[in-house]
């Protein structure tokens, strides 16, 4: 890889400054998941196994360059210590300066310190060099292990970087060498799946994907604009219409590229949008005037499952209809059970990532049977888009 793992760096009494993503969502002052900092367990824990002394970094919420006491990480303390049972958490006021240093001076092996939010710094945001060297300052090694801040070129995710010897964390690694087994060097052929609300937001990603893979299915409300754009009426669905110049020029380019675009042959629609509304199922052609499309429909589904079939890898971003209610929920479900099989018979490579994707494929029972699944959000959908991320880049240098 072109990049350092812990296994390539010393650590050994070092103090070990390791950015992380604990961004975890609360209520009434307590965390109501969890999933982030058990997913920083095995990083911290290796730190610590190899003598080093792990300080972390870590955003928390939108704070805006100041300190606003709800978005204290102190408020994370009682969860990090249940993910590290046995171990001394400390808590530092701030993650440069007088009350950093004198925390980090303080800290004895085996023991874990948190610093307060990035984000109380105006300068984080903005890669402000100082923020840098001042967090730097208090450490030896650099260690990222956020994936889901990488995209986002700042003090404590690139500046940092450049200033000490680096190395990705094992969350990291581990997301990297998936995605990169998905799109950098994947077996063949690859299909991507791709659904959402509108084409607009997804436009550098479908215009990325024709080039890389071999079969793009596109779903949700995005296939309706397709639809549109070839001249089929889709009643009430959500469609931006003034999207189809852009929809034909994808068309085109994936044709030139040879890459199939999957389009639904069938449809599920109602004439409103709530749970266990009466539904039918039509061809795609056949959408009544009063109706919106709301699912891919069976026929549908049996085509996409032939594909999968057919290929050997899988990156999946966005449901392919309205999951959130059923029955809107069966197209989704169907398709990503099927994934699910061929990954459990070693037929399939899956990724998937984005927060509707994990949803959908919790909902499906099925989260735990792909290969990796992402919860990077923004960095995985650039990622997919082909762009450089400032935070991959830097552990490159």
């Amino acid at each position: 890889m072109a990049w350092k793992t812990l296994d390539d760096i010393d650590v050994d009494g070092k103090t070990v400054l390791v950015r992380v993503d604990v961004n975890v969502p609360m209520e009434n002052g307590q965390v109501t998941d969890a999933t982030r900092i058990e997913k920083i367990v095995p990083t911290i824990n290796d730190i610590l196994a190899k003598g080093g002394k792990p300080v972390l970094l870590a955003h928390f919420g939108r704070p805006k360059g100041q300190p606003v006491d709800e978005m204290s990480l102190r408020h994370i303390l009682p969860a990090m210590e249940a993910a590290f049972p046995g171990r001394v958490i400390r808590f530092a006021t701030d993650c440069i300066g007088g009350p950093a240093k004198t925390a980090v001076a303080a800290l004895q092996p085996g023991e874990i310190l948190l610093l307060e939010n990035t984000r109380f710094h105006a300068g984080e945001e903005k890669n402000d060099p100082q923020l840098a060297a001042g967090m730097a300052a208090l450490g030896q090694v650099y260690v990222n292990d956020a994936f889901s801040a990488a995209h986002r070129a700042h003090s404590s995710t690139e500046g940092i970087a450049k200033l000490l010897p680096h190395a990705a964390g094992r969350l990291m690694a581990e997301e990297l060498k998936a995605l990169e087994a998905a799109l950098g060097h994947p077996q063949r052929p690859v299909v991507a799946v791709v659904g959402g609300a509108k084409v607009s937001t997804k436009l550098d990603l479908l215009g990325n994907l024709v080039t890389k893979v071999d079969h793009l299915v596109i779903g949700g409300g995005m296939a309706n604009t397709f639809l549109v754009a070839q001249g089929v009426e889709v009643g009430k669905s959500l469609a931006e219409r003034d999207m189809a110049p852009t929809a034909l020029d994808i068309l085109e380019k994936a044709k030139a590229a040879g890459c199939t675009i999957h389009l639904p042959v069938d449809v599920v629609v109602a004439r409103e949008f709530k749970a266990g509304a009466a539904s039918e199922i039509v061809a795609v052609s056949d959408c009544p005037a009063d109706a919106m499309i709301l699912d891919v429909g069976p026929e549908t589904v049996e085509k996409l499952k032939q594909v999968f079939a057919n290929c050997r890898t899988l990156i999946w971003n966005g449901p392919l209809g309205a999951f959130e209610i059923a029955p809107f929920d069966a197209g989704t479900v169907a398709a990503a059970r099927a994934v699910a099989a061929l990954t459990r018979a070693g037929k399939l490579v899956t990724v998937a990532g984005g927060g509707d994707t994990v949803a959908a494929l919790n909902q499906a029972g099925v989260a735990g049977d792909f290969s990796f699944i992402s919860t990077a959000g923004g960095a995985f959908l650039e990622w997919m888009e082909g762009k450089d991320l400032p935070g991959v880049t830097a552990l490159r240098a």
